[in-house]
């Protein structure tokens, strides 16, 4: 994604080396080229799991390839334009405009202005409309497509719904195209044959004077509305087996196994619980298949249950206790992150805290029981605070609230409901167990969505946000709970573009080229930009934060969830009668209009789950299994090469790498006790980022003997990613020295000239080498001279280098000797290559 010689000048250049394990390797030239693109950082979308799936997916198909690609930072998108660099995929760098199809996920409305980085780091023109028959087609899906109308036309097809099986046939119908010779303009219009594809030049909004919708048109062949595309069941595709491992630190890094797609339970603030119905249960059997081999071909040490309400699958307390069992002796946790108030019987949470205690979350949305009626959450304040009790009293520490402001009809008392419920959760904590108790209550403004009840609800003011959260902060101002917001200025513009229309397409553009970039990170977004833009574009943005009328014909109006706008306007007068609609999963239908209940139906495979009250069978602890009590110890030191782009990755990321490989190999290390046990692993001092090595080592203790060393070698090597080789196992005391002499041979990126050859052959005639470090906003001098043995040209551009590093002690690598001892910037010399060729133990 990026080029070698700026890899050294970003921040962290994991996130565009690519080589991941599992990642595709293609050798022949297929004849079509995909590529996917996640717009967000490489840790963001590589913890989507829609993207793996999507992935491997294509890749399994005939002739047809698929590539990832992500949004850069905008460190290495300056560093691209100033190097004019085009944005290549990740696999085999090819440039973006290279490709016959281009697959954008809509993941959120605040990454709308990485749509058009990508776009035109990629020598692609933004709107659809300007693009010529060279150009990709643009394809966008995800959750934005429910109201892809701010974006639309940037893309030339946008799938509605689910795209498994609508991949399949897009790709096969335009490889198909491709081989006839099709030109680009009817391979666009014959995608309308797929069940989903939404074309947005066939669709024309009309406004009258003031600016409102009056119609939307659509071409004459084109049907009124785009039916949203479902998948009837899971078990039909089995896929995920072999996920792509990341190198670098992702923010979800675990294996997520979907268990269900799909609720019901009716919250009407929430738009997945209509754009995902209906509940769609994966069979046990197929969950235990793909969490074993997913493991199995991973490494991963956690393993995550998916779904909108984990609790909520019917075959739970049958699954848990399977999966426990088979992943103790491996260590591999089982986590499960959606887990819902109703569904915490106290057998399940003692089970899950044998796993992970690190914090507990309710989701009460709102403080009162009368908004929660309003809303249908469908849990009690008793709910919540006996699941807090139950959390506390089985050891549990931290519980982690989350509300809502500005959902409709709230009133200050309801305020007053969110202070006092968290009062009750902290009284709770008191009497249930010792240790300190803490709460964190995080809080979000309403944001109306398309498709829900609520879609035509207003949203509160940046004013009014801050308001109501001052006033939380004063009230919960104690030792006890930490409050945490979402920023109301990012809610705001989430809120303009989640019920926005076309007439936002220029906003964007605006404030992209005003330098707005990762609007949904803190650390970049910048509204100012946002308001000067809409300014230029003569838009009111609170004009999105009013009201709808029930009549109105709204900017999504044509995309069909299938869910019928009569439920949703039944549901929005139930909440203000504060009257409950039931899940029916386990109840009647609901007459919401999606099911036909031949090939679209609930698939619940425990209809009593409700209830029955059934006990979970006992999980052995990990600290128990017979095979993690083996007293015996066999100790094997293992030395490796790393080589090529990978390293440029940190040492923590090289340890995760290596567990994650042993992992694989099915190599039992013996584990650390404590809180956060690890396996037994010793690594020698850490080698500077981008330094390549003939020569790396690391200890390891195993629970077995190994049978053969040089058979575990080429299996190990096997399980590696591209660029780390195993070159030796022998046995080993285990006690690897901290302290050593590694020489480097360093590769200049310039001819060394007289002066320079000269600086560096009288080093040793100075008394001193010193240099200035700024830590942590301290400044300290530190003399280099000591810890360099050698020093020496070899040729025009080469020079050895040995240093001493001592555990404990300050230390420097080569590039920082040669910058001082040349009397020169670091940055002159980021492209210079080091290997490390051997060490030695110091000697005391």
């Amino acid at each position: 994604m990026l080029k070698n010689n700026l890899l050294p000048r970003v921040s962290r250049p994991g996130r565009y080396l690519g080589c991941e394990f599992n990642s595709s390797e293609f050798t022949k030239e297929e004849t079509l080229n995909c590529a996917l693109v996640f717009p967000d950082l490489y840790e963001i979308g590589m913890s989507h799991q829609g993207l793996q799936i999507l992935y491997h997916i294509v890749n399994g198909l005939p002739d047809i390839s698929a590539e990832r690609c992500f949004c850069p930072a905008p460190d290495a998108e300056a560093l691209m334009r100033n190097n004019n660099v085009s944005l290549s995929s990740l696999e085999t760098g090819r440039p973006l405009h290279e490709f016959d199809l281009i697959g954008i996920t809509l993941p959120h409305e605040l990454c709308y202005t990485n749509i058009l980085t990508v776009l035109d780091l990629g020598a692609i023109p933004f709107e659809a409309a300007e693009r010529k028959d060279v150009h990709p087609i643009i394809l966008g899906g995800g959750t934005c497509s429910f109201n892809p109308e701010p974006v639309a036309v940037l893309f030339d097809a946008i799938l509605i719904g689910d795209g498994e099986e609508a991949v399949v046939e897009i790709v096969n119908l335009l490889d198909k195209m491709k081989k006839q010779g099709v030109n680009r303009e009817d391979r666009i219009n014959r995608l309308a044959a797929v069940e989903g594809i939404y074309l947005p030049h066939k669709y024309h909004p009309r406004y009258d004077a003031q600016g409102k919708i009056v119609a939307i048109e659509h071409h004459p062949e084109q049907p009124p509305k785009i039916k949203r595309r479902v998948l009837a069941n899971l078990d039909q595709l089995d896929h995920l087996k072999h996920p792509i491992v990341p190198n670098a630190r992702i923010v979800h890094d675990r294996l997520a196994v979907e268990v269900a797609r799909g609720c019901t339970r009716g919250c009407r603030f929430c738009q997945a619980g209509i754009t995902y119905r209906p509940v769609r249960e994966r069979d046990s059997n197929q969950i235990i298949e793909l969490a074993e081999q997913g493991i199995d071909n991973s490494g991963f040490e956690e393993l995550s249950l998916l779904s909108l309400s984990t609790g909520d699958y019917s075959c739970l307390p049958e699954l848990l206790p399977q999966l426990m069992q088979k992943f103790t002796d491996k260590r591999v946790s089982v986590a499960m992150p959606s887990m819902r108030v109703g569904t915490l019987t106290r057998e399940l949470m003692d089970e899950i805290r044998k796993v992970r205690k690190t914090g507990f979350t309710l989701a009460p949305e709102a403080g009162s029981e009368r908004l929660r009626q309003t809303i249908n959450k469908g849990i009690s304040e008793n709910d919540l605070l006996q699941a807090a009790e139950q959390a506390f009293s089985l050891g549990w520490n931290l519980i982690k609230l989350y509300f809502m402001i500005g959902l409709p009809t709230e009133s200050s008392e309801d305020l007053d409901g969110i202070v006092d419920l968290v009062e009750k959760t902290v009284q709770a904590g008191k009497i249930s167990g010792q240790g300190r108790k803490r709460i964190s209550v995080s809080v979000g403004t309403f944001v109306p969505k398309p498709h829900t009840p609520f879609q035509w609800e207003p949203q509160l003011s940046i004013e009014e946000s801050r308001k109501r959260l001052s006033w939380l902060k004063s009230k919960l101002n104690t030792k006890a709970v930490k409050l945490k917001y979402h920023d109301p200025k990012q809610s705001y513009l989430e809120g303009i573009f989640s019920r926005g229309d076309r007439r936002l397409t220029a906003l964007i553009i605006r404030a992209w080229e005003k330098g707005a970039r990762l609007d949904s990170w803190s650390d970049y977004f910048d509204l100012s930009l946002w308001l000067e833009a809409a300014k230029d574009c003569s838009i009111e943005l609170d004009s999105y934060l009013h009201k709808r009328q029930e009549d109105e014909i709204l900017a999504w109006s044509h995309i069909d969830s299938l869910v019928e706008e009569q439920f949703l306007l039944e549901e929005r007068h139930k909440s203000l009668q504060q009257i409950y609609t039931p899940d029916c999963r386990y109840h009647s239908c609901q007459k919401c209009g999606l099911c036909d209940f031949e090939t679209i139906m609930p698939i619940v495979h425990n209809k009593n789950h409700l209830n029955r009250n059934t006990s979970l069978s006992p999980i052995k602890n990990a600290a128990e299994s017979e095979a993690l009590k083996a007293d015996k110890h066999y100790k094997y030191l293992v030395t490796y090469s790393r080589s090529g782009t990978i390293c440029y990755l940190g040492h923590l990321e090289f340890l995760q790498i290596i567990f994650r490989s042993l992992r694989r190999a099915d190599l039992k290390t013996h584990f650390s006790h404590g809180f956060n046990p690890s396996p037994k692993i010793s690594f020698g001092p850490a080698l500077p980022v981008g330094t390549m090595s003939n020569c790396e080592f690391f200890s390891m203790d195993l629970i077995q003997p190994l049978e053969d060393n040089d058979m575990t070698r080429v299996q190990l090597n096997q399980v590696l990613p591209s660029g780390l080789e195993i070159l030796e196992i022998k046995p080993h005391s285990g006690q690897i020295p901290q302290n050593l002499i590694s020489s480097y041979e360093v590769t200049l990126p310039f001819i060394l000239d007289e002066q320079m050859s000269k600086q560096i052959s009288n080093v040793y005639q100075a008394k001193e080498l010193v240099v200035e470090r700024t830590r942590k906003g301290k400044r300290k001098t530190i003399d280099l001279l000591p810890l360099v043995t050698k020093i020496s040209v070899i040729s025009g551009n080469r020079v050895d280098v040995d240093i001493i590093s001592k555990s404990g002690s300050p230390g420097t690598k080569p590039i920082e000797v040669l910058a001082a001892v040349m009397q020169t910037d670091t940055d002159n010399l980021l492209n210079m290559e080091v290997l490390k060729t051997s060490w030695a133990e110091l000697s005391a």
